[in-house]
C-alpha cells in the first residue's frame, strides 16, 4: 500500500481551497478529480484524499456520485456568523492582553497598507483575511486559532465578498482602526466589542447583498 506524501496532500488541499476562496470554483460547481489533477499539476491520489477531507469538513457535498462545492443557506450563514463573532471577539480580547509590541506594529502596518486597496474589493478581501489571521495569531491560543481556521474555511463557501457593497470598504477600514486601537491600548473589552461590531456589520451587509440578488431574480 503506497502512502501519500503528507506535504502533497496539504498542497492539494490548499490549492483546491484557494481556488474556491478566489471564486474559481463557486457553490454548486462540480469538482472532478482528473480535471483538478491536470489544473494543479498534482497526482490524483493527493487530490482524491484532499477531496475526501473537504467532504468530511462539509466544504463539499454529494450530488449523486459527484462532489460539488457546498453552499450555505440562510440559517447556516447566520450560524456561521454567530460563531465567527464569538470566536473573533475572543481572539481580539486575548490579543489585547498577549500581543507583543511587534505584533501590534504589524497590525498597524497592515491597516495603513490596506488604505491603498479601498477601490479594489477583491484585493481588500484578501488583505482582510490576512488582517484577521494576524489577530488570531496575536491571541497566542493555539486551540482558538484552530477553531478560527475551520470557521474561515467555511467562509470560502460564500460566493462573493461583502466588501463589494458600496461604502463597505471604507467602513471596514474604520472598523479595523477601532480594533487595532483597542489592542494597542491593551483594552480587551473594547477590542472584543469592536471586532464583534465589525463582524455584525459584515453580516448585515451580506444579508442585504443576498436580498438584492433574490429581488433581481424575481
Amino acid at each position: 500500500m503506497t502512502m501519500t506524501d503528507p506535504r502533497s496532500q496539504r498542497d492539494a488541499y490548499g490549492l483546491i481551497l484557494e481556488a474556491i476562496d478566489s471564486g474559481l470554483y463557486k457553490p454548486g460547481d462540480r469538482l472532478v478529480e482528473s480535471e483538478l489533477a491536470d489544473r494543479f499539476g498534482v497526482s490524483r491520489t493527493p487530490i482524491r484524499e484532499a477531496l475526501q477531507r473537504m467532504e468530511t469538513q462539509s466544504l463539499l457535498t454529494r450530488d449523486g456520485r459527484s462532489l460539488i462545492v457546498a453552499s450555505l443557506d440562510h440559517n447556516q450563514l447566520a450560524e456561521l456568523y454567530v460563531v465567527r463573532g464569538e470566536l473573533e471577539g475572543l481572539a481580539a480580547r486575548l490579543a489585547a492582553k498577549h500581543a507583543t509590541p511587534e505584533e501590534v506594529r504589524v497590525l498597524r502596518d497592515m491597516l495603513e497598507a490596506d488604505r491603498a486597496l479601498v477601490s479594489d474589493p477583491q484585493a481588500l478581501s484578501r488583505a482582510n483575511r490576512r488582517f484577521h489571521r494576524q489577530i488570531h495569531l496575536a491571541s497566542h491560543n493555539r486551540f482558538l486559532i484552530q477553531q478560527l481556521d475551520l470557521v474561515h474555511r467555511s467562509m470560502a463557501l460564500l460566493a462573493s465578498t461583502s466588501l463589494s457593497a458600496e461604502g463597505r470598504s471604507r467602513g471596514t477600514l474604520e472598523e479595523h482602526e477601532a480594533i487595532v486601537r483597542a489592542i494597542e491600548a491593551g483594552d480587551g473589552e473594547a477590542a472584543d466589542a469592536a471586532l464583534r461590531e465589525h463582524i455584525s456589520r459584515a453580516f448585515m451587509t451580506r444579508l442585504r447583498l443576498d436580498s438584492a440578488k433574490v429581488q433581481a431574480a424575481e
